[in-house]
């Protein structure tokens, strides 16, 4: 019994890594086919970046970024948005580049809180995020970074106060047999 709720939990971090793909995936896709951020570049992302200036929620730092940044490379953002979004998922989906890329996305959805989007699906995206990276041992079960044997690529280990690469320990070594 012990093993079988051992697999328990890693199949449910696995679960929530590949959904936690296939939100960004599906954002990035209905950018593109909903939102017609391709077939009408700019004019969407222009409303949402002037609507965010208007908000009282936006720190004024991030209104200059938006100001000054943000709308001047306009159709640069418009078109790398949801294709990012698009990679992240897939990659996320099929467990490749897991750590890089869920920290991309946390990047991504901190510039998305910042400019005022808060809502539910972000609150539990954001939370999907941490909640992958505390389990990162089970994260890559069923995934392209255990098969290529990436897992210890992204890997940090902090021994004596030096911040060192290492192996798995023994625990993720024992888990990943699973």
């Amino acid at each position: 019994m012990k093993i079988k709720n051992a697999k328990l939990l890693p199949s449910m971090i696995v679960l929530t890594r590949m959904l936690f793909g296939l939100g960004w995936f599906l954002a990035g896709v209905t950018k593109i086919t909903d939102k017609l951020w391709f077939k009408e570049p700019g004019i969407f992302l222009r409303e949402y970046l002037i609507n965010s200036l208007q908000q009282s929620n936006v720190p004024l730092f991030y209104k200059t970024f938006i100001e000054n940044i943000a709308l001047e490379h306009l159709l640069v953002f418009n078109y790398v948005i949801p294709i990012v979004q698009i990679i992240l998922g897939i990659f996320l989906i099929a467990g490749l580049f897991t750590i890089p890329s869920i920290l991309v996305c946390l990047f991504m959805h901190i510039n998305f809180i910042l400019s005022g989007n808060i809502n539910l699906i972000s609150l539990i995206l954001y939370t999907n995020a941490f909640l992958l990276i505390n389990f990162r041992t089970y994260i890559y079960y069923f995934s392209l970074d255990k098969y290529f044997n990436w897992v210890t690529l992204f890997t940090i280990s902090i021994n004596k106060g030096e911040t060192t690469f290492s192996l798995q320990s023994k625990k993720e070594r024992l888990f990943n047999n699973f």
